[in-house]
């Protein structure tokens, strides 16, 4: 998965916390400069049992599709695998097929993300045990801290740090986040654990919040930022985002997204990426890339059944997935959970109007060679 060469802090920059210093240099250099990390779904079987020989297919098409890393045991891996007495065996499997997999074009690093969820004890245990299993960060999800104040929840996050370097996770409140302040956003970026923040609020004001968070903090060249807002992926990737410091102006980038819907189409998504990589060097964003943001929001609304306020976000996916022979079927470990009605026509129509979007063909060619023992 990568060298373990060190990365050196910078001369006169502060010495590397020990936590954070114990990912591979190679690895922190890509979580900086910005990836694509799909957040790894969940291949059951008909009597929703683990189907072992789908899940690493599926790990091997994102490392084949060009993904730079994984971030598994989140919301698209439901969090039901914790009391399915999944989660240990589904990180591991992650893990373990990607040290085993050399994909097309070589080896190269990969940023391995375990989802972290709970109240602090549970949240604690998750991170040790990522940690021990060889994840270099953990995306902690904050939800089970609902009704807490921010000075509580930041006592949470520093009490969980001490396990595993954290990836801060902004969640929108219709799925369980919390709305969290601007001054919330600059003491979790001082925590010199945290080495990146995924802003998913799906909602332009609290993510300028984080990024004021992070730029008072002065943690802009340490926290990665990366997006989760499905609706609007492609305005965050292109964005230089102008904030007021010290009497001048600091410009921030979003340079990656963690997730939930390159879980599926993750080919096209890392070209997608390196383009909008591309137009940031260069200072300039042509029509059409922009013009990509709203059929991505599309698909999206398609997928995550934006229609019925997410309920068939997770089914969405796999039926993806299904349709290009990746998952057997749709199950989820809950038997209600499903598609709603009018979304598998959703999902047709989307495949039907951006077809630049989808990498059907990708996913033809390279199937067989993901799905052998």
């Amino acid at each position: 998965m990568g060298s373990t060469e060190a990365l050196a802090p910078a001369p006169g920059a502060p010495a590397l916390d020990p936590v954070v210093a114990r990912i591979p240099g190679a690895v922190r250099a890509l979580l900086q400069r910005g990836t694509v990390i799909p957040a790894h779904l969940l291949a059951l079987d008909a009597q929703r049992r683990l189907d072992v020989r789908r899940q690493r297919a599926l790990t091997r098409y994102y490392l084949d599709a060009g993904a730079g890393g994984l971030a598994v045991g989140v919301h698209s891996t439901q969090f039901a695998i914790r009391d399915a007495g999944l989660y240990e065996p589904v990180l591991r499997l992650a893990l373990e097929t990607a040290r085993d997999w050399v994909p097309l074009g070589g080896a190269r690093p990969l940023v391995m993300i375990a989802g972290l969820a709970g109240r602090t004890a549970q949240a604690r245990r998750e991170a040790a045990l990522a940690r021990d299993l060889g994840y270099h960060a953990g995306l902690l999800s904050l939800a089970a801290m609902r009704g807490a104040g921010e000075d509580e929840i930041l006592a949470h996050c520093r009490e969980v740090a001490q396990e595993i370097a954290l990836v801060g996770f902004y969640l929108q409140p219709a799925v369980g986040g919390i709305a969290l302040s601007a001054a919330f956003w600059e003491a979790f970026a001082r925590l010199p654990q945290v080495v990146a923040i995924k802003i998913a609020p799906f909602h332009r004001y609290r993510t300028l919040d984080v990024l004021r968070g992070v730029v008072a903090a002065r943690a802009e060249d340490r926290v990665a930022l990366y997006t989760g807002n499905d609706d609007h992926i492609v305005l965050d990737l292109v964005t230089p985002f102008a904030l007021p410091r010290d009497g001048g102006e600091v410009v921030v980038r979003i340079r990656g997204g963690l997730l939930g819907h390159w879980s599926v189409w993750t080919r096209r998504a890392v070209e997608l990426l390196e383009r909008c990589h591309a137009a940031a060097a260069r200072g300039g964003v042509d029509a059409e890339l922009l013009a990509l943001d709203a059929r991505v929001t599309d698909c999206n609304a398609a997928f995550f059944d934006v229609a019925h306020d997410f309920a068939g976000c997770i089914a969405g996916c796999h039926e993806v997935l299904r349709r290009q022979g990746l998952l057997e079927g749709i199950w989820c470990l809950d038997p209600a959970e499903g598609l709603s009605p009018g979304q598998a026509e959703e999902i047709s129509r989307v495949r039907e109007a951006h077809p630049m979007l989808n990498d059907d063909g990708f996913v033809a060619a390279h199937r067989a060679r993901w799905l052998a023992d």
